[in-house]
């Protein structure tokens, strides 16, 4: 190869690598090795999952804030640690959440100046309006289901819970909104998102106004809150799709509803589960 063929090659080559680079960068595809993950799946979760077997109340919780939180049914935890109606807890109170092995099980922590066989003087947190487990008015008989159902290992499906536009997604910052949020009428119609079981039906939560609760499995939670109306019972065993409540602005300055989804208590995307529109 001579000088001037020498030179030619260089220029060819100065010329075409631009294209070259630019034909790289404006790859869309991921490389055949990296796996997208399709947001169908527990496993995001579990490293931050709530899966302590006790708890410590703290000021301003509720037996239900603390089943809401710990991604239980308030009932369990007040079978557990012998509370009854109207359930009340104080501060410093050791709760167990879960059952546990009798070498492990620990007394209920009292307050200062009481015993442990002396009831707590008051609540910490009382609802106004609706005592933990009281039924409401005006709704739908529960379906009569064998008590031998159990919670399925995994949900089979979802389905939204309202028609209307999606207003608030979920936030990952701590003062970000846990759910999402989807404006409409007032008593337009709110939906299972998946079967399960209705463990609350009230407004003992501040901030959610007349609340329903759905569990799912042992490990999956959904809620339901602002809504004008309940129309279903604690205890009752529903479909996904059907109809549980009606829309509302309870605890809120406008109409719609918020969706939040909870695995563990942890707060996770509903929009990872909920089908695309």
């Amino acid at each position: 190869m001579n000088i001037l063929q020498q030179k030619q090659f260089m220029l060819i080559a100065l010329l075409t690598s631009p294209l070259l680079i630019s034909a790289c960068s404006s790859r869309t595809e991921p490389a055949p090795v990296v796996e997208i993950y399709q947001g169908k799946d527990f496993l995001d979760f579990k490293r931050n999952a709530y899966s302590k077997d006790r708890y410590t109340v703290q000021k301003g919780d509720t037996l239900f804030s603390i089943a809401w939180y710990s991604g239980n049914d308030y009932r369990d935890i007040a079978k557990l640690n012998s509370i009854s109606k109207p359930y009340a807890i104080f501060p410093g109170q050791t709760l167990l959440l879960r059952p546990i092995s009798s070498q492990n099980q620990v007394r209920v922590k009292a307050s200062p100046g009481q015993t442990s066989k002396s009831k707590p003087k008051s609540t910490v947190d009382p609802s106004s309006k609706q005592a933990y487990g009281e039924s409401n008015k005006n709704v739908n008989e529960p379906r009569k289901s064998p008590e031998a159902i159990e919670f399925p290992r995994r949900i089979s499906k979802w389905v939204w819970p309202a028609k209307g536009k999606l207003t608030s997604r979920f936030e990952l910052s701590e003062s970000g909104t846990k759910g999402i949020e989807i404006s409409g009428r007032e008593g337009d119609s709110i939906l299972a998102a998946a079967d399960g079981k209705v463990v609350y039906t009230g407004n003992a939560l501040r901030g959610y106004g007349q609340l329903v609760i759905i569990k799912h499995s042992d490990t999956f939670l959904s809620a339901y809150a602002h809504n004008e109306a309940l129309l279903v019972k604690e205890q009752q065993w529903i479909k996904a799709g059907q109809k549980i409540a009606l829309m509302g602005s309870t605890g809120t300055d406008q109409v719609k509803l918020r969706f939040e989804v909870r695995y563990k208590g942890k707060s996770v995307d509903p929009m990872s589960y909920l089908p695309k529109r």
